[in-house]
């Protein structure tokens, strides 16, 4: 099996989060997309962030009816603070003879050599870079020192392209809290559960950094 893994805060999920996947569900040609909600990111440690359990719920809303698509626990069960690279040994030690390709932003790629053990990350799965129309290439450069030749000519090859899409979860939870209307930024069922359990209202969720992926400088 080809599995993708997108990792995220996810609070809340919203259709970029969705097409990012799917796109690379199709270029990548992965059997499987999994989604890994963090339980604690690194860098936001201290900041509010709505309970685990319900923005898995949420997710399992947002892809209900998709069968190549998961939520995955991993990260939540664990519990702490979630870094990568404990999440793709796991996986990779409980079922080996799956394939795994990590998914990650153009934007997120820069940091990666910060990340926790980022030459350990690149041998458990294969990082699967997205950039969008009009972003400046990817660095894959900053991969030279972390992976062998061969292996960065594939995480190359492997580049996904998307379209355009300007939703980030931060101006999904600013509007929420300013009244404003979050309809065709995120699935109808998530756009409910929001209604219902009255998330996001008060303005309590700090934080206002990018959230594309929301993982770890250490």
């Amino acid at each position: 099996m080809r599995l993708g893994l997108l990792g995220g805060s996810f609070d809340p999920l919203h259709y970029g989060h969705l097409l990012l996947a799917e796109c690379c569900r199709e270029q990548a040609q992965l059997d499987e997309v999994w989604f890994l909600p963090a339980a604690t990111s690194p860098h936001k440690q201290a900041q509010t962030r709505t309970p685990a359990e319900q923005r898995a719920e949420m997710l399992e809303l947002a892809i209900a009816g998709q069968e190549s698509f998961r939520v995955c626990r991993a990260e939540i069960d664990r519990g702490g603070v979630s870094y990568t690279v404990d999440t793709l040994a796991k996986l990779s030690t409980d079922v080996p003879a799956r394939e795994l390709f990590f998914l990650m932003g153009a934007d997120s790629l820069d940091d990666l050599p910060r990340w926790r053990e980022p030459d350990l990350i690149c041998q458990l799965a294969l990082p699967v870079v997205v950039s969008r129309p009009g972003a400046p290439p990817p660095n894959f450069g900053v991969l030279a020192g972390l992976v062998a030749p061969d292996r960065l000519d594939e995480i190359r090859r492997l580049h996904v392209e998307m379209p355009q899409i300007d939703l980030s979860s931060r101006e999904i939870r600013r509007r929420v809290t300013s009244g404003l209307s979050i309809r065709y930024r995120t699935p109808r069922a998530v756009e409910k559960y929001i209604e219902t359990h009255g998330l996001y209202r008060g303005g309590e969720l700090s934080g206002e950094g990018p959230d594309s992926q929301e993982r770890e400088p250490c």
